[in-house]
């Protein structure tokens, strides 16, 4: 089984749902993880056991011998698929750069080339002593960009 003939056979299933194609992995032992997340709102139980379901009537277990699961998008995993940036615009992200640079901040913009990122940082004002914190917007091309994923905040 090849992972893009999945895809172009599972998608329709998968949008269907109001779902999108995340990731998919394949082993040498024909085990496929399926990882999808909701356009709008949270994956549920209903969409993973819709999105099996859909997959088991187009490809026949007997004849392929494969094992699929089929899961949501993790909030401890890395961004891969454009849609996800999309979908997190507003929301806090943690921004791994290229050469060990973390950033937190706001996602406010993403394209194919890259994201904005508005976040705080501290820096030297003219005839002050110490930094003073301001609130910055940058781009980032993906070539700057190690990974990005959901920053959650616990609150005390």
């Amino acid at each position: 089984m090849e992972k893009d003939l999945i895809i172009k056979s599972i998608e329709p299933a998968v949008n269907q749902r109001g779902c999108f194609i995340v990731d998919v992995s394949l082993s040498r032992d024909n085990d496929i993880v399926l990882t999808v997340e909701k356009e709008v709102g949270e994956m549920d139980l209903e969409d993973c056991v819709a999105i099996n379901d859909a997959f088991l009537a187009i490809f026949d277990k007997d004849a392929e011998d494969y094992s699929l699961t089929v899961s949501s998008a993790g909030l401890d995993q890395p961004f891969k698929v454009e849609k996800q940036y999309r979908k997190a615009i507003g929301s806090s992200v943690s921004v791994l750069l290229k050469g060990g640079r973390k950033l937190v901040g706001v996602l406010t913009g993403a394209d194919p080339e890259g994201i904005s990122l508005r976040y705080s940082r501290k820096e030297v004002q003219e005839g002050k002593k110490k930094k003073v914190t301001v609130e910055v917007e940058e781009r980032f091309g993906f070539d700057e960009i190690n990974s990005v994923i959901p920053y959650i905040e616990f609150k005390k």
